[in-house]
């Protein structure tokens, strides 16, 4: 017999920069969980791809160009988002951008590099957790908030202090809405991933100095992969999780620890 907290056939997720990645990775479990996905990006091809992946699953799913960093198309979108397909039970703020590897350093970095990170990283997941929270407690159906952090907010990165500083903040963001939004069966949790093979992260695991030198320190001995999220996205939607909020989950592979 199966676990029925696990079935989330009626559920409606959104996840912000699904189209790939750890996103994407979510997304199609989620999908194979009998949710109703909705993905954001800001790649056509990409929401696409990532689109026909969900609809092969036999998932209802729905992909929308969104810059999380534009205020009004945030506030847009998620509208379509419900118009399509139902009151959002679940919003993944996964969307990131990386900090640049050509920063030379923290006293020469630009505002503009500062800001291009925080935009994305911490207003885009402020604008999309504040749509999502507004429309949770307005419906009064209560839900489950999101944020895909890093390791890098509680580790020294070297010329990553934006990059740094809006995973940080996303992690304490979460803990807060915890507090405030409990009282409308709202729970928020923050997900925190290692080393994980992504767009994103390939040009260091493909360095063999990096890899040399990191890979041995993974007790797992292995990067981390989307399709390692699956499962804490399914939980973390599902009934399952009805009284857990306010946690950090730390998947990196018991890196932090060695």
């Amino acid at each position: 017999m199966t676990y029925k907290a696990f079935d989330l056939t009626g559920e409606t997720v959104l996840i912000t920069g699904g189209n790939s990645g750890i996103g994407l990775g979510m997304a199609e479990a989620l999908a194979q969980s009998g949710a109703a996905v909705c993905i954001w990006g800001t790649n056509a091809d990409k929401n696409a791809t990532a689109l026909a992946k969900l609809k092969a699953l036999g998932a209802k799913a729905l992909a929308l160009h969104c810059d999380v960093g534009d205020e009004q198309e945030v506030e847009k979108r998620f509208a379509e988002t419900v118009a399509a397909l139902g009151p959002v039970h679940a919003c993944f703020a996964n969307a990131g951008v990386s900090g640049r590897s050509n920063v030379k350093s923290f006293a020469e970095m630009s505002t503009e590099e500062w800001k291009r990170v925080t935009r994305v990283n911490l207003d885009g997941a402020f604008y999309t957790l504040r749509a999502a929270a507004r429309h949770m407690s307005e419906g009064g159906h209560g839900g489950s908030l999101v944020g895909t952090a890093s390791l890098a907010a509680i580790s020294g990165t070297p010329r990553g202090e934006h990059y740094a500083a809006t995973k940080g903040g996303l992690i304490s963001m979460m803990r807060a809405l915890a507090v405030e939004f409990a009282r409308h069966r709202i729970r928020a949790n923050a997900i925190l991933p290692g080393w994980i093979e992504t767009a994103m992260t390939e040009k260091a695991l493909n360095w063999d100095k990096f890899r040399d030198k990191v890979l041995p320190r993974v007790p797992m001995r292995r990067w981390g992969v989307p399709a390692d999220f699956g499962a804490i996205a399914i939980y973390l939607v599902s009934d399952a999780s009805s009284y857990h909020t306010g946690d950090t989950f730390l998947i990196d592979g018991g890196y932090s620890l060695f």
